[in-house]
């Protein structure tokens, strides 16, 4: 093997055959995904060993396939590094410029690097189109100028649109740096690009080369080392640049935005619309070049209020239309790289601004354009160099709010609407099909997927499926509503059964509520009783334990019991019982509680419902606590546990484990209530353990709550302070009442 382009090749062609992501093979092998990227596409230098040999464990490589893939990044390293030189034209002061703080520290480094000769010599800016790096890179020009006595130059490389040659910028360098024509006209392109390379090692000079289109524009302007700085900006990263500090510059924070509006309208002004200000930062994305527009707006309309600009940006179809002031438009910075795409890139930006949320993967762009993860994966990366779209470290990719808008506009006027439709439907089905198959790892019954289902991201093990739902739960969650909209009732219905057990691993989302009653009403549209049934009850529990409507928990089990009846199935009916006990007993109504857990206990035994008749023994006991019976409760509880451990219990899987973590801590309540403490506080530790080998983290807060209290009963203030302090840290993922509890008890303790 043989080149750059080669050792890229081989190591796409293994990460490809052993089927991993970009994302997966940074996980495995430590090298982030940014990197691997570049490596893959000869955008970057072939890695050290180090790298190489950590990329190699990851796609679990055997000897020689291993030691083949070092001898090809030997062989497409190069001996010497080549560099070169550059442009002019005095900056300009920015006399209105804002934040940036970290930024300009950054540059400001930089630059001592360079006085003293050590580290880069060169910085690329980059980011997408408006963000402000031209603004950006003369303000440090302007405040490093002292730092620079040999002259400060800028350069317009107009990349985007009629891009300078080169040649030209490196003679305009050349003049700016005293070189007599005489000496120029001795000297061919690649002798005057060794003579910029002198001087700049022998002076002190800051220059800035603005709007670079990519790396071949500014490589022969390129300083190979010494005492001056080079700034480079461009909506590209321009990754295939070697020895070169990089900086990726985005929108601006929020304060930051609010206070360029700020200084652009005077504060007298801005502060008497205060709110109406930081929403027009708001819509205009706090991207730089947007908030400059709007402000100008704002001040050539001295009549108007902030207020008005609001209800105009607010409508999204007007909005990149709105930001426009004489002949600044935000619209054409973003057409402007726009037309520089593929084709296929082009395609992807427009539907990709179909994604229902902040940030994405490639497998969202693989639904869409219904290609292979690769191949997405391949044309987002071209839209990453575009400026176009941000890759973050975690893999994931982000469309700014206002690029967004544009690719929606170019979609309705580029796509069929026929197209767009059947995109849209692509991407709701792969969220909602792999939503599905994510979720019921938890459900009994069902775990793995099926040999026979093709994802775009593999579900291979729970940890996955979990980390899936999470990562993407806004965007599944707006395809149910989606799919609801449209009256896809059956898909609504199997979408949310498929949650039924991975609810109670992450209660506290605070949208379960709203997907079951959108399952609910999609049962009763679809007119089938027993799935009514299920979804009620469903509903029931989530309004009861996670927003505390526990009148209306009841109400929907009420329901449910009837469609349950309608339907003759009994156990539903069990279920609606059971799924009322609960709330029953957060009313102080326990006489209703028992006789419903009761009732369902003996109904789930008639049918051989395993999992209902233990939930059944589980309420009936926590009730008979409440009324001073602990000994009955304890025997309940201890039944439960034998029949989970017994040889051929019929409950396994994550049930069987949520159930036996649920029941060792009723055994510790039961303790508790009979005065039993270390018998108490050895129950909760056994059910901390267990609700955190199963992943159920509000349960283990809950657990450690109740064995601060079982230790400080016992006077172990030290213990029971470690263990408050456990429960507290779970932050979100545990009910806040009982947080509140857990500090309260840790302000209790005596002081350490």
């Amino acid at each position: 093997m043989g080149g750059e382009k080669s050792f890229g090749v081989a190591l796409r062609g293994l990460r490809q055959r052993g089927r991993l992501t970009m994302e997966e093979l940074a996980e495995a092998s430590g090298v982030s995904v940014r990197a691997i990227g570049d490596m893959e596409r000869g955008r970057s230098r072939v890695p050290q060993r180090r790298t190489v040999v950590a990329l190699a464990e990851g796609l679990g490589l055997a000897d020689a396939e291993r030691e083949a893939l070092l001898a090809a990044a030997r062989a497409a390293r190069p001996t010497r590094a080549v560099a070169v030189a550059g442009t002019a034209v005095p900056p300009r002061s920015v006399g209105d410029f804002t934040g940036r703080g970290l930024e300009l520290a950054r540059l400001r480094e930089a630059a001592e690097r360079a006085r003293v000769g050590v580290g880069m010599s060169v910085a690329v800016v980059s980011g997408p189109p408006g963000c402000g790096k031209t603004t950006l890179a003369l303000k440090a020009a302007a405040d490093l100028a002292e730092e620079f006595p040999d002259g400060c130059f800028v350069v317009d490389l107009h990349g985007v649109e009629g891009p300078v040659d080169p040649g030209e910028a490196l003679l305009k360098l050349l003049k700016a740096l005293g070189v007599s024509d005489r000496r120029l006209s001795q000297e061919d392109a690649q002798g005057r690009a060794g003579l910029l390379r002198a001087l700049l090692g022998e002076r002190r000079c800051l220059v800035v080369l603005d709007n670079a289109r990519d790396e071949g524009q500014v490589r022969p302007l390129l300083p190979a080392g010494g005492r001056s700085l080079v700034l480079v900006t461009s909506r590209r990263p321009l990754t295939g640049l070697e020895d070169v500090d990089r900086l990726a510059l985005s929108e601006m924070a929020q304060a930051e935005a609010v206070e360029l509006l700020r200084r652009i309208l005077g504060a007298e002004r801005a502060d008497a619309e205060a709110e109406a200000v930081a929403r027009v930062a708001e819509l205009c994305g706090r991207l730089p070049l947007a908030l400059r527009v709007a402000g100008n707006w704002l001040t050539v309309r001295s009549g108007w209020s902030v207020d008005h600009l609001v209800g105009r940006l607010a409508d999204e179809e007007r909005r990149l239309g709105a930001l426009a002031a004489g002949d600044v438009r935000v619209e054409a910075a973003f057409e402007l790289s726009y037309r520089q795409l593929t084709a296929q890139a082009a395609r992807m930006l427009r539907l990709l601004s179909l994604v229902p949320g902040p940030d994405m993967t490639a497998a969202y762009g693989a639904a869409l354009t219904a290609t292979g993860i690769f191949e997405a994966e391949d044309v987002m990366e071209e839209l990453v160099e575009a400026g176009l779209l941000q890759a973050t470290f975690t893999g994931r990719y982000q469309l700014h709010d206002l690029l967004r808008l544009f690719a929606r506009a170019r979609l309705s006027r580029e796509e069929e609407p026929g197209e767009q439709e059947v995109a849209e439907d692509r991407l709701r089905t792969w969220l909602l099909d792999t939503a599905a198959v994510a979720g019921r790892w938890y459900k009994p019954g069902y775990g793995a997927p099926p040999s026979s289902w093709q994802g775009l991201v593999p579900l291979e093990t729970v940890e996955q499926a979990r980390a899936w739902l999470e990562s993407e739960a806004f965007a599944w969650l707006a395809a149910l509503r989606s799919a609801a909209r449209r009256g896809e009732h059956t898909r609504v219905v199997e979408t949310a059964d498929a949650m039924e057990w991975y609810y109670h691993v992450s209660l506290y989302w605070g949208h379960w509520p709203e997907v079951f009653r959108l399952s609910s009403e999609a049962a009763a549209a679809l007119d089938d009783p027993y799935l009514q049934a299920v979804h009620l009850n469903y509903y029931s529990v989530v309004l009861g334990r996670c927003e505390h409507r526990y009148r209306e928990g009841i109400e929907r089990a009420d329901e449910a019991l009837e469609c349950a009846r309608r339907a003759q199935d009994a156990s539903q009916q069990g279920w609606a019982l059971v799924y009322a006990v609960w709330p029953h007993r957060q009313l102080g109504e326990v006489q209703e509680g028992f006789d419903k857990a009761r009732a369902a206990a003996d109904l789930f035994e008639a049918v051989a419902e395993y999992e209902g008749w233990i939930d059944a023994m589980g309420m009936s006991g926590g009730i008979l606590r409440d009324l001073g019976r602990g000994e009955e409760a304890l025997a309940r509880h201890e039944r439960v546990i034998a029949f989970l451990d017994a040889p051929n219990c019929p409950v396994s899987g994550h049930a069987a484990g949520h159930f036996r973590a649920t029941a060792t801590e009723a055994l510790g309540q039961d303790c508790a209530a009979l005065g039993r403490w270390r018998e108490a506080a050895d129950h909760y530790r056994n059910a901390q353990v267990q609700f955190n080998r199963i992943g159920v983290p509000h349960r283990e807060a809950e657990a450690l709550l109740a064995l601060g209290e079982a230790l400080i009963e016992l006077g172990e203030a030290e213990e029971a302070r470690s263990c408050l302090r456990q429960a507290l840290a779970f932050g979100d993922a545990a009910d806040g009442t009982e947080l509140k509890t857990v500090q309260k008890l840790l302000d209790s303790l005596p002081s350490e």
